[in-house]
């Protein structure tokens, strides 16, 4: 044990126990923390977990790794339709961590604890043989009964996604690629673009209210647009329809998609957005439109629902595309 370092009980002390807000987190003087659901509300538990190398670099700024594994889970709650209330974190620290390295990791959970208002409720520090891996359980709250899951979506449902789509797998590649950006004649603002959507996801909590309120089915995409929209197409037992010219690209996607389409696709579907995608019933699609708005969350109708096999359809130009080289992300 380095002598620099704290010991376990020093350590929440110290560095986790000034995120433990709620009275539900005893201050983690306890084993467990103890949560009284608000009458009339359901909770909505999520988990992700991350690990360095695969889900961000591990030379990345601790306070960003922070802010993306708590994120990943708020957009999750996000799609529920879910207010979030707080998280428990399971964290594996490589053999090399340092003070310093933790001190900037909790600052990096406090900031985003203040942005999205909740708070840490307890969890675990263990020392980890393989890399630094973050493991998130986040906590939201909906009225009871409203919960939005991905089998709702209905024929004649409209098919809408928030913010853009693609950016973060596009980052990812030119990090991995340092030429990526300059091969592509990404300019540099295009670059700084996709390098901080890899980096600090930004979940659409904002839009949780109207999520509830309006929407059939609904889920993040994490996996890829495509991807997932085939999840909740087998899931809702119908065929939702994608129209690629309607997806919603920024300046830098746009770019690629005419520089190097087969990148564009593999970028298309990469995953890592976080963004929400939803059906809403037609009838009421033009109102969800400006709640969405006046929440700061713009949605684009990029396809609609329709009965028939199970499945997923995607057109390009009116013309039916095969989606096969539109592979999203996995872990095995």
């Amino acid at each position: 044990m380095d002598a620099d370092r704290p010991g376990e009980f020093e350590l929440i002390r110290r560095f986790f126990a000034p995120l433990a807000k709620d009275p539900g987190s005893l201050g983690l003087t306890d084993d467990a923390a103890v949560l009284t659901p608000q009458p009339g509300y359901d909770l909505v538990l999520t988990k992700d977990v991350l690990a360095a190398d695969i889900h961000f670099f591990a030379e990345d700024a601790p306070e960003a790794i922070a802010a993306k594994a708590l994120r990943v889970n708020l957009s999750d709650l996000a799609a529920k339709g879910a207010r979030p209330r707080g998280y428990l974190m399971g964290l594996s620290l490589p053999s090399d961590w340092t003070v310093d390295w933790l001190e900037r990791f909790c600052n990096g959970l406090a900031a985003d604890q203040a942005a999205y208002d909740f708070h840490l409720y307890g969890g675990d520090t263990v020392r980890s043989g393989n890399g630094l891996q973050v493991s998130i359980t986040a906590i939201g709250e909906v009225e009871t009964g409203r919960a939005v899951r991905r089998s709702g979506a209905r024929p004649g449902d409209l098919l809408f996604v928030t913010g853009t789509i693609g950016d973060a797998a596009a980052g990812l590649q030119a990090r991995l690629n340092p030429d990526f950006c300059r091969d592509h004649d990404l300019t540099e603002s295009e670059e700084a673009h996709i390098l901080d959507r890899y980096l600090l996801p930004r979940p659409c909590t904002r839009l949780a209210g109207a999520v509830a309120d309006y929407a059939s089915a609904a889920m993040d995409v994490s996996d890829g647009l495509i991807a997932d929209c085939a999840h909740m197409a087998k899931a809702s037992a119908l065929e939702l329809t994608i129209d690629l010219d309607l997806v919603p690209l920024s300046q830098a996607l746009a770019h690629l998609k005419v520089k190097s389409p087969e990148d564009f696709a593999r970028c298309l579907n990469g995953g890592d957005d976080y963004e929400i995608l939803m059906t809403v019933p037609q009838e009421r699609s033009g109102t969800f439109v400006r709640v969405a708005h006046l929440a700061g969350c713009p949605v684009t109708q990029i396809g609609y629902a329709r009965a028939g096999e199970a499945g997923l359809r995607l057109v390009d130009a009116g013309q039916p595309v095969d989606y096969d080289h539109f592979a999203g992300f996995t872990h095995f």
